[in-house]
């Protein structure tokens, strides 16, 4: 909505200013009166500051640490005693860029008698559907303040698992990276400056090879580019259909590394996401509904769906996740036994937490074997061209001697 500054007198008859969200001038009077405010004069901000065209391009988005930032303060503040309206006043000061906009909504939402629920479901691209019901939980239960530190620790914990499986597949993805770099630069601007002193003379198989290699790239560079970019908008254009991105993704889980990243990552993500909804009291549909829709993998996604479906039916969650053939026989037998016992919610966070760990030192482990191997790829790479180019000189040098 629009921004608009605005002076009016308060019902003590002080003289106050400041700026509204609101949908037009009539709007934005409308809530002025409603906070007991009489207005003198109402102006689009962006007339008077000159700079919210300027704003628009140079705002960033909400980002996750932004959402986590809301999510602690909004916490705190709670449960310091304020109540919910003042604790959206200060959190308008607090805040920056499209936050900040977006809370002073929120705040407005809220004076006019709309729940937190609703208002943050206006930004489903900020506030995601579990945010929201867990929310909608917490005002339900007037616990809103435990609620929010369950979610802080949530979006915490998840960016903190995104980061190291990032980092783990991030770190060998760059050095290979690297060693691609490094054979280009050997083969393009090296090699050719000596195809002139192995001119006529019979050289050894690596040394041909080499130069074969290094020959072709020079030759075809620009077919090579066209035929890169080419293959990149073919599988983008793949991997957009519900046919490919589900093929690709069956891909992915059967490669060994990643697979294992995405498995553990959908297993966190549900036990820790269900067992944090069951507990804060949304009702089983919704909450595996909202689990679900977390899985980006379409094979496991599919798979999850499956259960749902059965689960709600027949009320049995461990047997169903069984044959999904995601989750490992112990955390299986882990949610059978918090079933049985009548604390799901409890025991779908430890299993969180245990594959967590295991995702943990897994990456841990992954990141000290690979980056060794990675650079023993990376000697023999350069150190093959670099054995080509000196053993045909060697040889000259012989034949002197």
């Amino acid at each position: 909505m629009p921004l608009y500054s605005y002076q009016a007198y308060s019902k003590q008859g002080k003289k106050i200013s400041g700026t509204i969200d609101a949908q037009g001038l009539g709007n934005a009077k409308d809530l002025l009166v409603k906070r007991g405010l009489y207005p003198i004069s109402i102006t689009a901000a962006s007339a008077s500051s000159g700079s919210s065209l300027w704003s628009m391009f140079t705002s960033r988005s909400v980002s996750q640490k932004d959402l986590i930032f809301f999510t602690k303060q909004l916490g705190i503040l709670l449960s310091s005693g304020i109540p919910l309206s003042n604790a959206f006043d200060l959190l308008v000061d607090q805040s920056e860029g499209k936050l900040k906009n977006i809370v002073m909504e929120i705040r407005d939402n809220i004076r006019e008698g709309k729940s937190l629920a609703e208002s943050l479901a206006q930004y489903p691209k900020v506030f995601e559907s579990i945010y929201i019901q867990l929310v909608r939980a917490g005002e339900a239960s007037g616990k809103l303040e435990v609620i929010l530190k369950r979610l802080q620790d949530y979006l915490e914990k998840r960016a903190e698992i995104k980061k190291k499986i990032g980092a783990a597949i991030r770190g060998p993805l760059i050095q290979l990276v690297i060693i691609f770099a490094a054979v280009v630069v050997l083969l393009v601007f090296v090699v050719p400056g000596l195809a002139d002193m192995f001119k006529g003379k019979a050289l050894p198989w690596t040394t041909q090879y080499v130069m074969n290699a290094s020959s072709f790239i020079q030759s075809y560079y620009l077919y090579i580019i066209v035929a890169l970019i080419g293959a990149y908008i073919a599988f983008r254009s793949f991997i957009a259909t519900k046919g490919g991105k589900e093929a690709y993704d069956s891909f992915l889980l059967k490669i060994p590394i990643i697979g294992f990243f995405t498995r553990m990552n959908a297993i966190v993500q549900f036990s820790r996401t269900l067992g944090m909804l069951i507990e804060g009291g949304v009702n089983l549909s919704e909450a595996l509904s909202i689990v679900t829709n977390i899985t980006t993998n379409m094979v496991l996604k599919k798979a999850l769906i499956q259960a749902k479906e059965n689960i709600i039916k027949q009320g049995k969650i461990a047997e169903y996740l069984r044959q999904t053939n995601i989750f490992p026989p112990v955390a299986i037998y882990l949610i059978n036994t918090g079933e049985q016992s009548g604390n799901l919610d409890a025991m779908l966070t430890s299993v969180g937490q245990y594959y967590e760990r295991e995702l943990d030192d897994y990456a841990t482990s992954l990141t000290e074997k690979i980056n060794p191997a990675l650079m023993v790829i990376m000697a023999l790479s350069v150190g093959f061209i670099l054995l080509s180019i000196v053993q045909p000189m060697a040889q000259s040098a012989q034949a002197f001697m």
